[in-house]
């Protein structure tokens, strides 16, 4: 299922890689899964696409040989990592305020997943839903926002309402007993369902760091960043979007309109308006790609070519030095 919202601030993904550090990775050699040349200048993180931050935790998996990895993340992100969120949810006057706050606007923070809560007998359960397939990266994803929204009520609540439980659907690791000792509770794993239980006493009992006056002013904020996420993108942005998602076998400009309930036609003149054709972005979304997997040197030269759908060789390489002023090997050359 194609990510065509993705949000994660750029933030986070400077933890994951000081983490790496720490650990002894290579960094640079991490951010090669980037194309370099799709984000701002000097800021490879930011603007990510869903499949970049995939690989990016993939091969943070595979550099620090560390199947934990996403707690070791999770346990080193504060409060004041999480932007006007984390200021709101400081200043919330109850737990029942804290995760309307999270439920409500969790999505300015990551579109990762979302979040929900149930009250079940004397237990309160919150609760997180996977937003799309995390695939192979579910464990660490997981492990890494489950703590890091652990800590944060630690911290807001002063130590005043533990964690009873955590849960994971997925099977028990290795590590098992370092996840014990880092979220302080028992945690089952192999369950129908993701996130921890609290007592539900505790909802509506207040916190000592309440301010209301600071708590309305953080989330109207928060109300104008989730505005700003969830907006209408342009057209064309969206299936660029959607182009970069599937990285081959893109659809043909009859399918992208189905896609978009539009005609060819209509979709056609809608894109002209925005400057664009369909063609153009295809191109634009070949470049990129074409730029990322010969940096990586996965592939090779033929099988990227097939990858974007070019049946010629010869056609892939003419295209290419259009785009660089330089054959496809000489680029690899330059840049493995």
């Amino acid at each position: 299922m194609p990510v065509t919202n993705f949000t994660l601030p750029a933030q986070y993904i400077r933890q994951v890689a000081d983490q790496i550090e720490s650990m002894g990775g290579d960094v640079a050699l991490w951010l090669k899964q980037v194309d370099q040349t799709a984000t701002p200048a000097g800021d490879p993180l930011q603007s990510l696409s869903y499949p970049a931050f995939h690989r990016l935790i993939e091969s943070a998996l595979t550099i620090t040989n560390e199947p934990a990895f996403g707690l070791l993340v999770g346990e080193r992100l504060q409060v004041n990592s999480h932007g006007i969120l984390g200021y709101a949810a400081m200043n919330s006057g109850t737990l029942r305020q804290l995760l309307d706050l999270f439920e409500k606007f969790i999505k300015v923070r990551t579109t990762l997943v979302s979040a929900s809560h149930e009250v079940h007998g004397a237990s309160l359960r919150i609760i997180f839903h996977e937003a799309c397939p995390l695939g192979t990266i579910r464990g660490p994803v997981l492990e890494t926002i489950i703590l890091t929204i652990k800590n944060l009520l630690d911290f807001i609540t002063m130590g005043a309402h533990h964690i009873d439980c955590v849960y994971f659907p997925f099977d028990e690791p290795d590590y098992a007993d370092l996840a014990h000792d880092l979220f302080k509770c028992e945690v089952r794993y192999g369950q129908t369902w993701a996130g921890f239980t609290l007592p539900v006493a505790a909802i509506d009992e207040p916190l000592k760091m309440a301010d209301p006056t600071t708590f309305n002013e953080a989330s109207q904020i928060c109300q104008r960043e989730l505005d700003q996420i969830t907006q209408p993108r342009s057209l064309s942005a969206r299936i660029k979007r959607v182009m970069l998602e599937k990285q081959s076998g893109f659809p043909t400009l009859n399918v992208t309109a189905r896609l978009f309930h539009l005609t060819p036609r209509t979709l056609h003149r809608r894109l002209q308006d925005e400057g664009t054709s369909y063609k153009e972005i295809l191109e634009s979304v070949r470049h990129m790609l074409a730029l990322e997997h010969l940096k990586s040197d996965r592939l090779s030269i033929q099988e990227v070519a097939y990858l974007l759908g070019y049946t010629d060789l010869a056609n892939f390489r003419r295209a290419f030095k259009r785009w660089e002023a330089v054959a496809p090997s000489t680029y690899r050359e330059h840049n493995h």
